[in-house]
């Protein structure tokens, strides 16, 4: 029995063996028809997983060597080709790092992304890092996403201006699976800051990073309020239902001493497990737009916009709600946005609320830029969180 349970593992190991070698030679047989150079990132991590022999399921396609000056150039076309010719459905995420896409490009990725095809690639997160989108791409991408098994979408790096995020977030990224959706780095300005909230209201995405932008007091705060207000919302609601159910405990107890200890007993039994049916909820069922991570490092919020101290009041006052009711929020980073001493103080307030209220902490991270009494306060009420998505250089400029 063992051996033959053996020899059907053999063969299995062996069976991904043979496609990752097949999917290798096809990708490169596909650079040589186009003029392309492959990917020795891309050539590592299929080596590593044939010595390994488990399946690909990580895609990164990279060219940390290439230079302009070289012949062929990177191209995204020759691994898409390759995965449909092998049928290559065991990769459940698509990293793309610094490679300018074509519309053609952009179609086919699509193609890809939707199950409407009687062979599904069923990809759960995508990466496009610095791929220089334009519009309609954004819009395709957008379209595709709506009927893909995508759960993680990032497009950091990637320049998009108002047309830009109206096509992304318009184009049914909203009705997707989405709930981790990365902007960081993208040049969105304040007047990114009412589409993104209306984005929020009409999506499942419960995750955004924003890290490396412009949106200032101005657009954090207009993105904030639908989420803040409906924290805040939720939190009565509960509150309202706690009263409630208090209220009735009361009446039930008081009716119960008139009926036998027997009736008694059978009676609350009963009453608790309606109780627990009725008020047990998962956080996922909370209507309305709620985050559970919220990352806006570095998004030049200040008091030195043109409404100056006044912007930056409203924008803390959203930020202490979301911290102070907000029962989902795990993750916050305003890191290297200056709030200043005031605005440390009322946030270390709310911090305090919400551990009166027994919420769970919250990992945060905030600017340096304040009495080291205030910053101490803040980490000891909280969670330090480091944040992951900096500010990176590339070779001969700038990111």
């Amino acid at each position: 029995m063992q051996k033959a349970q053996s020899a059907e593992a053999s063969r299995a190991e062996s069976d991904v063996v043979v496609q990752l070698r097949a999917l290798w030679r096809r990708y490169e047989h596909h650079c040589k028809q186009t003029d392309s150079c492959p990917s020795a990132v891309l050539k590592h991590d299929i080596l590593l997983n044939i010595d390994k022999q488990e399946p690909l399921r990580k895609i990164t396609l990279s060219f940390p060597e290439y230079s302009p000056s070289d012949a062929l150039l990177p191209s995204l076309q020759p691994l898409l080709m390759a995965i449909r010719d092998e049928r290559y459905t065991h990769a459940q995420e698509f990293h793309i790092w610094n490679v300018s896409l074509k519309q053609k490009d952009v179609v086919e990725l699509c193609v890809l992304l939707e199950r409407t095809r009687r062979t599904v690639y069923p990809l759960i997160s995508l990466e496009l890092l610095d791929c220089k989108l334009d519009d309609l791409s954004m819009e395709g991408l957008s379209k595709a996403a709506s009927i893909s098994c995508l759960t993680t979408l990032c497009l950091d790096y990637t320049c998009m201006g108002v047309e830009g995020l109206k096509c992304l977030l318009s184009g049914g990224l909203g009705a997707s699976r989405i709930r981790s959706l990365s902007l960081c780095y993208c040049g969105l300005g304040s007047w990114s800051g009412t589409l993104l909230a209306s984005f929020l209201t009409n999506s499942s995405v419960r995750e955004l990073y924003i890290n490396g932008n412009e949106l200032q007091c101005g657009g954090a705060t207009e993105l904030l309020r639908p989420v803040a207000e409906n924290s805040q919302k939720i939190a009565g609601n509960q509150n309202e239902l706690k009263s409630i159910t208090d209220a009735a405990e009361l009446i039930s107890q008081r009716s119960s001493m008139m009926s036998s200890m027997q009736k008694k007993a059978k009676s609350k039994g009963k009453k608790s497990k309606k109780k627990q049916g009725k008020t047990k909820r998962s956080p996922d069922m909370a209507t309305g737009p709620w985050l559970a991570r919220l990352h806006m490092f570095d998004n030049s919020i200040d008091d030195t916009g043109k409404e100056g101290p006044n912007q930056l009041t409203r924008f803390m006052e959203l930020i202490c709600i979301l911290v102070t009711f907000s029962s989902h929020l795990t993750e916050l980073d305003i890191g290297e946005n200056h709030i200043g001493e005031d605005g440390g103080k009322v946030l270390l307030e709310a911090l305090q609320e919400r551990k009166t209220a027994k919420l769970s902490p919250i990992k945060i991270q905030v600017s340096t830029r304040m009495s080291t009494e205030t910053f101490s306060s803040i980490l000891k009420s909280a969670k330090e969180l480091k944040s992951g998505k900096k500010r990176r250089q590339k070779k001969g400029k700038t990111k």
